[in-house]
C-alpha cells in the first residue's frame, strides 16, 4: 500500500535562532556603560554632599541666661564682693544666636529646610584663614570687654567715681616706657581727665613736636607729671601720645560676672541691669521674665547687635513676656517676633531702667 505524501516526507527539525546582530550587541553595551557612569556619579555626589563643608554658616537662636540666676556650677552669674547685695524677682535673661561651621550640602539643606535656621557666607562670621578657635578667642574677649563696660556702666549710673586707666601703648609711641598699661591718667596738657575719651579732646590743637605734661599714677606709687614731646600721625592734625585709655569704675567693692562657654558683646545691656538690681533695693524686673540684648558702652549707650531675629524667638521659647530691644535693631525685631512677646525699644541705660518701671508699675512701653 502506497503511504501519502504527508506520511512518508521526512519530518523537518525546529529552525535555530538567528543570531543577534552586532549593532544590539552593541546599544546593550553602551546602555550597561551609561548605567555604571551614572551611578558612580550618584555615589560621588552623595559622598561630597555629606562630608564636604560648602562655605557657609547655618545660624540659629541660641541659648538664654537669666543674669540674675545661677551659671551652669552653680554660681551666681552677678558676684559681688565687699558690698550688700539685694533680692530680685523674676528674669532678666540675656539672649544668644548658635553658630554651625563646617556645614555640608546635605545638612545646609536640611537647616534650610527646617525653617528655624538661616544659612550666611562663612566670610561674613571668618576672616580669610581664620580658624574656629581664633574666632572662638576673639568672642571670649569680646564678652570680656561686654562685661567691664557693664561693671563701669552700672557703677557710674550708681554714682560710683570713675578713674580712667591706660589700656594699651603703642610702641615706639612718646608714652612707650613711660606709662604702662594700667596706670592711672590724671591730668593730660594741664587739662583733668575724667572720662577717657578727655584725653583725646586734651590734645586739640597741639601739633607734632610740641612738647605737653602728663601726670599719671602708677598702682601703689605717688603721682608723676612727666613731659611727653608729641609725635605724627597721618590720620590726625594734633599731637600724637600713643596710649589708648579705658574708664574704669572706682568702687571699694568688686564685681565678677560668672558664665562660661558665651562669647560675643551683645549681653552687656543685660549684665548691666542684672548688676543694679543686684547693688540697689527696688527689684528691676518685679517678678516679669523680661529678656533683651544689646551692647552696651561705658557711658550707658545702648548698641545695635546681630541676630536679634534669632534672639527673639529663643528668647518666648525661654518664657520671656518683654524684651528690651535696641533701637536700631527694632524693625528687624517686629518683623520676626514671636506672637505674645512685648517689644520694648531702648537706646540707653536709662531709657532701659525707664522702661523696666512703667512694666512694674503697668504704664505703657516704648514699642518698636
Amino acid at each position: 500500500m502506497t503511504k501519502s505524501s504527508e506520511e512518508t516526507a521526512p519530518a523537518k527539525s525546529a529552525p535555530e535562532p538567528a543570531p543577534e546582530p552586532a549593532g544590539e550587541a552593541r546599544r546593550m553595551t553602551r546602555r550597561g556603560w551609561t548605567l555604571v557612569v551614572s551611578g558612580s556619579l550618584f555615589l560621588i555626589f552623595v559622598v561630597l554632599g555629606s562630608v564636604v563643608p560648602v562655605p557657609f554658616v547655618a545660624i540659629s537662636p541660641g541659648p538664654t541666661y537669666d543674669t540674675l540666676g545661677r551659671d551652669a556650677a552653680g554660681n551666681p552669674v552677678i558676684q559681688v564682693t565687699g558690698h550688700e547685695t539685694h533680692p530680685t524677682t523674676g528674669e532678666l535673661r540675656m539672649t544668644t544666636v548658635s553658630l554651625h561651621d563646617g556645614v555640608t550640602l546635605f545638612q545646609g539643606l536640611g537647616f534650610w529646610a527646617s525653617g528655624r535656621f538661616a544659612l550666611a557666607p562663612r566670610e561674613e562670621y571668618f576672616k580669610p584663614g581664620e580658624t574656629n578657635e581664633q574666632v572662638k578667642q576673639e568672642n571670649i574677649q569680646q564678652l570680656q570687654d561686654s562685661q567691664t563696660n557693664a561693671q563701669v556702666a552700672a557703677l557710674r549710673k550708681l554714682g560710683y567715681p570713675i578713674k580712667v586707666l591706660a589700656k594699651q601703648i603703642v610702641s615706639g609711641s612718646p608714652a612707650d616706657h613711660v606709662l604702662a598699661p594700667g596706670d592711672k591718667l590724671i591730668t593730660v596738657n594741664g587739662k583733668k581727665i575724667v572720662e577717657a575719651a578727655d584725653v583725646r579732646a586734651a590734645l586739640n590743637g597741639t601739633l607734632p613736636g610740641q612738647t605737653v605734661q602728663i601726670t599719671f599714677q602708677s598702682d601703689g606709687q605717688p603721682e608723676r607729671t612727666v613731659p611727653l614731646t608729641l609725635a605724627a600721625r597721618p590720620d590726625r592734625k594734633e599731637g600724637f601720645i600713643g596710649l589708648t585709655a579705658v574708664d574704669r569704675a572706682d568702687a571699694p567693692f568688686t564685681v565678677n560676672i560668672s558664665l562660661q562657654d558665651v562669647g560675643g558683646p551683645s549681653a552687656g545691656l543685660m549684665f548691666t541691669l542684672a548688676i543694679i538690681d543686684r547693688l540697689q533695693s527696688g527689684d528691676l524686673a518685679g517678678g516679669r521674665h523680661i529678656a533683651g540684648t544689646g551692647e552696651i558702652t561705658e557711658t550707658g549707650e545702648v548698641d545695635p547687635i546681630g541676630g536679634i531675629s534669632f534672639k527673639v524667638v529663643g528668647a518666648r521659647e525661654a518664657g520671656a513676656t518683654d524684651f528690651l530691644v535696641p533701637e536700631h535693631n527694632c524693625a528687624e525685631a517686629k518683623s520676626t517676633a514671636p506672637e505674645g512677646l512685648n517689644l520694648i525699644k531702648v537706646s540707653t541705660l536709662d531709657d532701659a531702667l525707664t522702661q523696666l518701671a512703667n512694666l512694674k508699675a503697668g504704664r505703657p512701653t516704648a514699642a518698636c
